[in-house]
């Protein structure tokens, strides 16, 4: 039975749906059709493309991610916001392995979709804010800083949403360490002013 009042944003949600249950390369515009009881030529009416699709799709998993690290980090600082803004992280891609894959598509200032871009900042800006509880304040510091932490999050996470952990010791535990590894990293992060220059 068609899906009567079927809006934009409602093709976003399903699509959402859609990813965490076959992945983000399998989306198709005729899967969202069939799981919103019209035929594709329907959903033209609220979405152009397969790709203004996973550009949607993208931006809505960001701002997801971005109020759920926001919520975990609010009203703490350094070792207690870093702990709960990775625990958020981690959680959010394993209830939503789809919808975490799809935030990890590049997001450039200056890229064709302004939506995009603006929710892809969303999740930078609460990841330093974390950094500047370690006195990271340096521009080019906080890039380094930030590509490190999600390098250390993302492979983890990957990894764990792809069952490439079966070794007996606890995932759990592995991850509290990488997360007690990246507060003494971060700890210890040099600022410009610690680089040697040259002369």
């Amino acid at each position: 039975m068609p899906r009567v009042g079927l809006t934009r944003g409602g093709v976003v949600r399903i699509a959402l749906d859609t990813v965490d249950d076959i992945g983000g390369e399998s989306l198709t515009l005729a899967e969202v059709a069939t799981r919103a009881g019209v035929k594709v030529p329907s959903l033209y009416k609220h979405i152009a493309s397969l790709e203004v699709l996973r550009v949607a799709v993208a931006t809505s998993a960001l701002r997801e991610l971005a109020a759920e690290l926001r919520g975990a980090a609010l009203g703490v600082s350094r070792a207690d916001a870093l702990t709960r803004l990775c625990h958020a992280y981690r959680g959010y891609a394993l209830r939503h392995p789809g919808r975490y894959g799809m935030t990890r598509r590049a997001v450039l200032p200056g890229g064709d979709d302004d939506a995009l871009v603006a929710a892809g900042l969303e999740v930078q800006e609460v990841v330093s804010a974390a950094l500047r509880g370690y006195a990271i304040v340096d521009d080019d510091a906080l890039i380094d800083a930030t590509r490190a932490l999600r390098a250390s999050l993302d492979g983890f996470c990957m990894l764990e949403n792809g069952g490439g952990f079966a070794l007996a010791r606890s995932v759990e535990g592995s991850f509290a360490q990488l997360v007690d590894g990246l507060d003494r990293m971060l700890a210890t992060w040099p600022t410009e002013t610690d680089l040697p220059h040259e002369s």
